[in-house]
């Protein structure tokens, strides 16, 4: 019973380097969290990169040793560049992952067409900052900008400041010319005296991503 104890728990000293990895980086993106088998199979996998990282600086740190003493290497001193270095390898691969930097590289070589955020509801929400048009399901339109979004469409809220309903126009007077404003503009109803509006993401039936103009 002893030996089964000790030998779970070597385990699991072993790994948390890479579980504090994954921890790291999923709580500073916004992918959503793979299953238990898939977690366990990433953990071994930043483990790996972390054993890595620790015996390169093990050998960074005795040749710098050999010019001035900095202090004796242990298994202590081990363990806990572990996980200073699991920490800094999750928090740089989120920053990667946040930034784009990596796909970015691999589209311009042509490897992948793909992005490193979660979705493509993301990707378009997060990257290009602009005000939208929420088409809600009821037929009311919201137009504002998207301080905070859900991650996922079906799941969370948009925070929208300097809201606006988007109202229909009146219809043209007896007797004009439909011609001479074929597309009548909506009627925009501004709502000065609100901060924001929350709305339920599964309210919204689709998003509108508005262009910038000259006059902002």
């Amino acid at each position: 019973m002893d030996s089964l104890f000790n030998n779970a728990t070597t385990l699991l000293t072993f790994l948390l380097p890479g579980f504090l990895s994954a921890w790291v980086f999923y709580g500073l993106t916004s992918h959503p969290k793979p299953p238990q088998f898939e977690r366990t199979v990433e953990a071994l996998v930043f483990t790996f990169a972390v054993q890595v990282l620790v015996k390169f600086t093990e050998l960074m740190l005795l040749l710098a040793g050999s010019c001035f003493v900095l202090g004796t290497w242990t298994e202590t001193s081990s363990l806990l560049w572990g996980f200073v270095l699991a920490a800094l390898l999750g928090a740089g691969l989120a920053l990667a992952a946040n930034k784009d930097s990596l796909h970015r590289v691999l589209r311009r070589a042509g490897f992948t067409t793909r992005t490193s955020h979660p979705s493509e509801w993301y990707c378009v929400l997060g990257t290009r900052p602009a005000f939208v048009v929420l088409q809600l399901k009821d037929g009311r339109r919201l137009t504002g900008y998207p301080k905070e979004w859900p991650i996922s469409p079906a799941a969370g809220q948009f925070y929208m400041q300097m809201p606006a309903w988007l109202v229909d126009a009146d219809p043209p007077d007896e007797g004009a010319d439909p011609a001479a404003d074929p597309v009548a503009s909506p009627a925009v109803v501004e709502l000065p005296q609100l901060d924001g509006i929350l709305i339920h993401a599964v309210d919204v039936q689709w998003v509108e991503i508005l262009q910038e103009t000259d006059d902002g």
